[in-house]
């Protein structure tokens, strides 16, 4: 392994076990069993190496998940799958790193791009999957997949700090979106005669609110 994976595997190993906060120059070298200085020759500074963690862990997890995306058939199924993905980041502590380092963002710069572009790794899948699904469906004409990959993608991600305190709630969180695509492929089943009054009913609804 060279020396930059193996500063990586620091991060990584720091922020499981510690959190962000502990992140530093001495534990991610220590964690690496490499020189401090090593960092600052490879990366520039402890920022940079944090930032290509995130992006690089995050190809490498969507990745091996991508042709289980091209599975799916239904939203059903995409929750399902989102509930898999879910439980196996989490037990390997992805998602954990991801929670951190979107928290240790908040105050912008390179942290926060590389967050940004590691969540959008995650929608860009959820998005074209979702598009796929929905084509043809009397939903598509009055939902934006855009955000609602966004919307799913950040709403796994908050459950990993939810369930922390509140394993209960995650848990009913997750059941009430089963609900939702439950409803969904119900509505995608209909007849066309159903489905015709369903996009009346739904263009009227829309109508209303934007008047």
């Amino acid at each position: 392994m060279n020396t930059k994976q193996r500063l990586i595997d620091g991060v990584l190993a720091v922020i499981r076990e510690q959190g962000i906060t502990a992140v530093s120059a001495r534990s991610v070298a220590a964690a690496a069993g490499a020189n401090q200085a090593l960092i600052f020759y490879h990366f520039g500074n402890l920022e940079e190496l944090i930032a290509q963690t995130c992006v690089q862990t995050t190809e490498v997890r969507v990745a091996a998940h991508r042709p289980r995306f091209a599975e799916v058939r239904s939203l059903a199924e995409l929750l399902a799958l989102g509930r898999e993905i879910h439980e196996a980041e989490r037990a390997e502590g992805n998602l954990a790193v991801l929670a951190q380092t979107l928290a240790g963002a908040q105050g912008g710069g390179r942290l926060a791009e590389a967050t940004r572009e590691a969540l959008g790794k995650w929608t860009t899948e959820v998005e074209s999957t979702l598009m796929r699904v929905l084509s043809g469906s009397p939903l598509t004409e009055f939902t934006d997949p855009a955000g609602l990959a966004r919307a799913t993608s950040a709403g796994f991600l908050g459950l990993t700090l939810f369930e922390a305190v509140d394993a209960e709630g995650g848990e009913q969180a997750l059941g009430a979106l089963a609900q939702l695509a439950a409803l969904a492929d119900v509505l995608e089943s209909l007849g066309p005669v159903a489905t015709k009054a369903l996009r009346a009913k739904l263009r009227s609804a829309a109508k209303s609110r934007a008047t």
